[in-house]
């Protein structure tokens, strides 16, 4: 896990700053099938292209996943992008047990105070 690897480089004392999907944010998401010519603008190629977008959420482990299959006309590829979300308490847990103390939770990196309601919340966490 990412954490373990944060632990081990880090020196005691020393700090990370993550910024974590809420819960309130996977409440929002929905399964979705999409499919569009250059899905997300032509992101994925600087050359026409048919997108395929399948997203899957799992609830009981608060996880959703978005499937990209993108179709050109020499090569077709799916990309999977797994993405996990937290309430502050399994966050701080899993800090926790990871060997760190947490200095505090944020609506953003940018420090703004923490609120329930945002999709999103950065923690800051200190190495024991």
């Amino acid at each position: 896990m990412i954490l373990s690897k944060f632990h081990r480089i880090l020196k005691a004392g020393g700090s990370v700053l993550v910024d974590v999907y809420s819960l309130v944010a996977f409440d929002q998401r929905e399964e979705v099938v999409r499919y569009e010519v250059n899905l997300l603008n032509g992101f994925w190629s600087p050359y026409r292209y048919h997108g395929f977008l399948n997203t899957f959420k799992y609830d009981r482990e608060k996880v959703a996943l978005d499937q990209y299959t993108i179709i050109e006309a020499e090569r077709t590829r799916t990309v999977y992008i797994w993405l996990q979300y937290f309430s502050p308490e399994e966050i701080v847990r899993e800090f926790m047990e990871a060997g760190f103390s947490v200095e505090g939770l944020y609506s953003d990196v940018a420090g703004t105070p923490y609120d329930p309601k945002s999709n999103e919340y950065a923690v800051i966490a200190r190495r024991v």
